[in-house]
């Protein structure tokens, strides 16, 4: 990972209605720099797909500045020819084309970028294998399963080597294994090529995945956490639980209150010790 910014989002605000005012993001700040894997979480409502839309141009702000990869999207004019050649769309739902192949599909992107068709099928195909579905070339979506699907979507969104893959609940509508599989394949694109990554998720394992957790709420970022090893992770996620809540506040409620038969009081002790000593 180098120093570049790719993404720099100044006191954002996105307010809608004209009476009663909803504030979908809240002067919202933070920097997302080259080679990061990086997920935004919160309940519904917290304002994570609205700020996914400003990032790729798909919504203006009501103030502030999304800057990607060097340009000001709020002076920008050729809106859809800058997001066609620096951000790639992961959607939960991988709206395909029915009617195209999966090799047809990853080609349409890079209509009107100025590669011939012979460069458009080479890139479309070495995408296809990159993402393990060499051999699905010529299949429509209704002949691949849900998992693969997806694949083609994070092919198609590649061909135009963006600056940055934004990805919005990309295993949502996935099985376990196959949401697992669309997950190791975002890994690999991150570590072995380097690729910019910002996932939306409701799902903590996802978020785990990734590098850096971004924890909105109100249209805020009320939090933000380094994933550390699995280990410390499950320390993190105690340490925010009602029982772990409980224990550091050492004030008894109906989750501490639950344990005291099971653990003495030296022993909730250094369990205490062990959170406080938990970062975040």
């Amino acid at each position: 990972m180098d120093n570049k910014i790719v993404v720099e989002v100044k006191d954002l605000l996105k307010v809608y209605g004209d009476g009663h005012k909803i504030h979908a993001l809240d002067h919202v700040s933070f920097t997302v720099r080259a080679g990061e894997f990086v997920s935004v979480m919160g309940p519904s409502g917290s304002g994570k797909s609205t700020l996914l839309n400003m990032l790729g141009a798909l919504d203006r702000p009501t103030s502030g500045q999304v800057i990607i990869n060097g340009q000001d999207m709020t002076t920008l004019r050729d809106v859809d020819s800058f997001r066609a050649k620096t951000v790639g769309f992961v959607f939960q739902l991988h709206n395909l084309i029915p009617t195209l192949s999966s090799v047809e599909n990853v080609e349409v992107p890079m209509q009107g970028q100025g590669l011939g068709p012979a460069r458009r099928r080479k890139r479309a195909e070495e995408l296809l294998t990159l993402v393990g579905l060499g051999d699905r070339l010529h299949h429509l979506p209704s002949q691949l399963s849900g998992g693969q699907r997806q694949k083609v979507a994070i092919a198609r969104a590649l061909a135009n080597q963006p600056a940055i893959l934004l990805a919005d609940e990309p295993t949502g509508n996935l099985d376990s294994q196959s949401g697992d599989e669309v997950m190791k394949l975002l890994e690999d694109l991150h570590s072995e090529h380097g690729m910019t990554i910002f996932v939306v998720t409701h799902d903590m394992g996802i978020a785990r995945r990734t590098h850096r957790v971004l924890v909105m709420r109100d249209g805020r970022i009320v939090r933000e956490d380094i994933v550390g090893e699995p280990f410390e992770e499950d320390l993190k996620a105690f340490k925010h639980s009602g029982l772990g809540r409980a224990l550091l506040s050492g004030v008894s409620n109906g989750a501490a209150d639950s344990v005291d038969g099971l653990l003495t009081p030296a022993d909730q002790a250094a369990l205490r010790q062990v959170l406080s000593r938990t970062s975040r």
